[in-house]
């Protein structure tokens, strides 16, 4: 994995529900944990742009429905800073479903996804038909 070129926002707490925007048959997904946070005691993990989550699926089809697995948060409203000095932020927050070693498990990426995001998991790049 490559560095992230930006300092992205922590903005989506544990909790925080997220639109799945893959092809995978979950509609929307919520944060269980974020892989990788170290955090302050009694403080909740939060992710942005780039981070690998741990989700439950909460709405989609009757198969995926109450499955829990992992996935990537491609965009979020809240507003981070390029380090070109560009400011991005998106209209929804979203994520992508992965496996543990960062292979995609639809096959499609609707929508826009930020540049951290495929910089950081080339899988999700190579997928996305738009990169911001």
């Amino acid at each position: 994995m490559k560095a992230i070129t930006s300092n992205v926002s922590k903005s989506l707490p544990i909790g925080a529900r997220l639109k799945c925007i893959d092809n995978t048959g979950a509609r929307e997904v919520e944060i269980i944990s974020v892989k990788g946070f170290k955090g302050v005691r009694r403080r909740l993990a939060s992710a942005g742009v780039g981070d690998m989550v741990v989700i439950s699926v909460k709405k989609g089809t009757a198969d995926m429905r109450r499955e829990v697995t992992t996935a990537v948060v491609v965009r979020q409203k809240k507003e981070y800073r390029r380090a070109d000095g560009l400011r991005v932020k998106f209209e929804d927050n979203a994520a992508v479903i992965i496996t543990e070693d960062g292979v995609l498990k639809g096959s499609e990426i609707r929508g826009p996804i930020a540049k951290e995001a495929a910089d950081l998991w080339p899988a999700i790049g190579s997928a996305a038909s738009i990169i911001v």
